[in-house]
């Protein structure tokens, strides 16, 4: 995979065909089949990442270009407004200027991936709820964050993937306050780092270690 550095902000690279196949990806499930274009990418980020130095926190913004031998992704990271309801992004089109942070970030998912609703886990309701994903590489600075108060009303699940401990943590609206969430998210990130890996990735690639209440269960066993 070739990898060019635009900016701070930017990152273009190339990954060939024969690069998707040697990596076990079929060239064209990568376009219709959900969790496997979503695995293909995140890998590609993760050598960007290991590469270039280049964290990918917060929204991005993605640029795919299907050429002859393989695909080009331009990968920005968006500009977040003080308010952090809107962000920009380097495009000089309108019919952004009045959209939502999750309008923006849901629009351009689907336009570069065809993604099939009955793929979902829809055990999950994404609109009564808000969702985060984090990770940890050493299994103790979990034990340590989940000896920490908290609300039992906080669904959580843990899971591992290449080495790592990913926390999915979900907070229904109708029992936390923005305010709420806010505080709790700025404790988790003490100990973590936030993942871009999404829940259904994990269901599918992952395995599960702990299926609920990962904090009082962690407590209970290496405290």
């Amino acid at each position: 995979m070739e990898i060019e550095r635009i900016n701070e902000n930017t990152v273009k690279f190339f990954i060939s065909y024969v690069d998707v196949e040697e990596r076990g990806f079929d060239r064209e499930e990568i376009w219709y089949n959900r969790e496997k274009s979503e695995q293909l990418f995140w890998e590609m980020m993760d050598e960007v990442h290991d590469d270039e130095d280049f964290p990918f926190d917060g929204p991005l913004w993605i640029q795919v270009q299907a050429l002859e031998k393989g695909l080009e992704v331009v990968v920005t990271k968006a500009q977040i407004t003080k308010d952090g309801a809107r962000f920009d992004f380097p495009l000089n089109d309108e019919k952004y200027n009045n959209y939502s942070l999750n309008e923006q970030v849901e629009d351009l998912l689907h336009h570069h991936f065809s993604y099939d609703d009955h793929d979902l886990d829809h055990n999950i309701d994404e609109e009564t709820s808000i969702s985060f994903v984090t990770y940890f590489t050493d299994f103790e600075d979990l034990i340590s964050l989940s000896t920490r108060p908290w609300p039992e009303k906080l669904q959580t699940k843990l899971y591992s993937y290449e080495g790592k401990y990913f926390l999915y943590l979900n907070f229904p609206f109708d029992a936390f306050t923005e305010e709420e969430i806010d505080d709790l998210l700025s404790v988790v990130l003490e100990y973590g780092t936030e993942s871009q890996r999404t829940i259904h990735f994990l269901q599918e690639y992952g395995k599960e270690v702990i299926a609920e209440d990962v904090f009082t269960t962690v407590n209970k066993y290496f405290k």
